[in-house]
């Protein structure tokens, strides 16, 4: 691993440290936590006071294969995965989540996961 590449993902631990810190789930408000890898994107909602996973969804989910393949490009992926975390979260009666976005910059696929899931009915 190259220099570079080791720096980016210390920064990247520093920061979801600082998020982290302050940025805590509910069984009321559960945190929505997004990792994204190179090639998916992966979304779930954490209580962490029981320290349980109420759903996780990603973009390698059996139900999304055909619409992540008609996506143009991995940032319309991660909008069809937040869509599907919010219809999921709504058929378990979720409606708000705190969003943690694990030390990645708001932009791109982490934006577009966002916004899908406020499109698709969270409040966050």
């Amino acid at each position: 691993m190259s220099v570079k590449v080791q720096n980016k993902r210390k920064t990247r631990m520093r920061k979801k440290k600082h998020i982290r810190k302050n940025v805590s789930g509910t069984a009321e408000r559960p945190r929505l936590v997004i990792f994204r890898s190179l090639k998916h994107i992966y979304a779930q909602l954490v209580d962490d006071t029981a320290e349980k996973t109420l759903l996780t969804v990603s973009s390698l989910s059996k139900d999304l294969k055909e619409s992540v393949a008609k996506a143009k490009n991995k940032t319309d992926a991660a909008k069809v995965v937040g869509i599907n975390v919010a219809k999921r979260a709504k058929e378990k009666k979720i409606e708000n989540v705190v969003f943690d976005r694990a030390g990645y910059i708001y932009h791109g696929r982490v934006k577009a996961l966002a916004e899908g899931a406020r499109e698709g009915g969270l409040k966050f």
